[in-house]
């Protein structure tokens, strides 16, 4: 009976953390998801990573590159309707890193190795709207709340076994790991960059922005691809499904998409240094 008692223990406390906490719905897409830290910490969170990062990282020093940068960033922000964020949007002068990346509250930050990828303005439009959408979808404090929950799940188990075999244990808690990472955090990644491909479409195609360019991005990223770990063990989903899925969702965000007449030719203009044959 005691030992039904200690297992049964950590199932009430999850439960409880389940009931008292408010679930929140991701905009656009309608999801329901469980997070367990507020807005406000979230914002406080990711300001203050985005700082160590901008003390640690190289910042660029090309006014033009960080204009047009804050330029595309903020019409994307104009459109997302998230007053509360406090936008920041930041060149990284690092050009071996192919990468760009969102923090809780609005902190967006862009490496140039990025950008002959982007290739075109309305490709960096996508890569930024993605990272809005990160923002505004809350998917930082989503995963921040299921590694809380996956170290609970963690105590609960070592509760449960308390006087069992320690090499049993150890075994146990090794796979518990293993499933938590690769069953539960992983995939949510890969549901979260789905839902922020999903949602930037969108956003990038208020903005001005041909979403078509989303795809041409992409097609570029997954010539450049060649080295990627298996999709079941990545936070992102393998380009070709990317691209296969931003078609699909091409209708809908192309009823957004109502340039005025100067953005008509924004959306393929070359960003500075990148050539033409570099986008085909």
């Amino acid at each position: 009976m005691r030992q039904s008692l200690t297992w049964a223990l950590p199932g009430f406390v999850l439960a409880f953390l389940f009931m008292i906490v408010a679930c929140a719905t991701t905009p656009y897409t309608g999801r329901t998801q469980l997070i367990l830290i507020s807005p406000h910490q979230e914002s406080a969170l990711g300001a203050s990573a985005f700082q160590q990062l901008r003390a640690e990282q190289k910042v660029s020093d090309d006014p033009t590159l960080q204009a047009l940068v804050e330029r595309i960033g903020w019409r994307i922000a104009k459109v997302a309707d998230m007053p509360e964020a406090e936008w920041e949007f930041v060149v990284f002068d690092e050009p071996k890193t192919v990468n760009a990346f969102a923090l809780p509250g609005g902190k967006v930050g862009v490496f140039t190795g990025i950008l002959p990828v982007a290739g075109t303005e309305g490709g960096l439009a996508a890569i930024m709207s993605h990272e809005v959408a990160h923002v505004i979808a809350r998917h930082g404090g989503e995963r921040l709340s299921q590694g809380i929950l996956a170290q609970l799940g963690a105590v609960a188990l070592q509760v449960g076994m308390a006087g069992s075999d320690p090499t049993v244990v150890r075994s146990v808690m090794t796979a518990y790991g293993l499933g938590a990472q690769v069953g539960v955090l992983l995939p949510y990644g890969r549901l979260q960059e789905s839902e922020a491909d999903r949602i930037g479409l969108l956003l990038m195609a208020k903005a001005g922005y041909d979403p078509h360019e989303a795809v041409s991005l992409w097609e570029r990223m997954a010539r450049l691809d060649g080295a990627r770990p298996p999709e079941f063990l990545s936070t992102h989903p393998a380009p070709a499904r990317r691209i296969q899925e931003l078609e699909a969702l091409l209708p809908n965000a192309l009823t957004f998409y109502q340039p005025s007449p100067e953005q008509v030719n924004e959306s393929t203009r070359l960003l500075p240094g990148v050539k033409a044959q570099d986008t085909n």
